[in-house]
């Protein structure tokens, strides 16, 4: 009798084990791995037409601040891409310093305004940055100025023509670029015409 206790024990505790092990197997074979989870697809892509997302960057501005594009999601944003020595460049400020002053707020937008630093026509790093200072301080610009040292941005942007400006939609799209001086105006037109 005992032997058939212990016999019994011993093949209900083998039941366990397998059964125990089977369920294991069943539960493994039920899990989906995190990798191979299904996504979302997004089927913009990065670029500089209409729709795309456009090339992220990350610039220091006068003020020793870093920016980084892609955290400015959420809100509008006007990218322009400019330097002192343009005319046209000069011709737009006030306008882009206006409508900063009256729209942005209640707008939701940035203004980033991109120095092409590297373009700049003085001969040292201290003297093109004392020269965006000077510009800066002589329009009485407000909005972030950021510096493009290596050009970086002016390249994956393709800036030839200044100024440029591409308009950034608050879910990070462009929705549209612009070769050339804006006035207020336009600049209300084209924030207006933006999600």
């Amino acid at each position: 009798m005992k032997k058939n206790i212990g016999l019994l024990i011993v093949v209900l505790l083998v039941v366990a084990m397998i059964g125990t092990y089977v369920k294991q197997q069943i539960d493994k074979d039920r899990e989906i791995e995190t990798a191979s989870l299904g996504k979302e697809m997004d089927e913009r892509k990065i670029g500089l037409k209409n729709g795309d997302t456009p090339p992220d960057f990350t610039l220091t501005g006068l003020d020793g601040e870093d920016v980084t594009l892609s955290e400015l999601r959420g809100k509008k944003v006007v990218l322009n891409f400019w330097a002192t020595w343009c005319p046209p460049c000069k011709a737009e400020m006030p306008h882009m310093q206006n409508y900063y002053e009256q729209y942005a707020k209640k707008d939701n937008v940035e203004i980033i305004a991109v120095n092409l630093t590297e373009a700049e026509r003085d001969v040292t790093e201290d003297a093109k940055i004392d020269s965006v200072m000077t510009f800066r301080e002589s329009f009485d610009l407000t909005f972030p100025i950021l510096l493009d040292q290596k050009n970086s941005a002016g390249l994956a942007y393709q800036v030839i023509t200044i100024p440029t400006t591409y308009f950034i939609d608050s879910n990070g799209y462009i929705q549209r670029a612009i070769k050339g001086p804006m006035n207020v105006e336009m600049l209300k037109s084209y924030v207006d015409a933006m999600d």
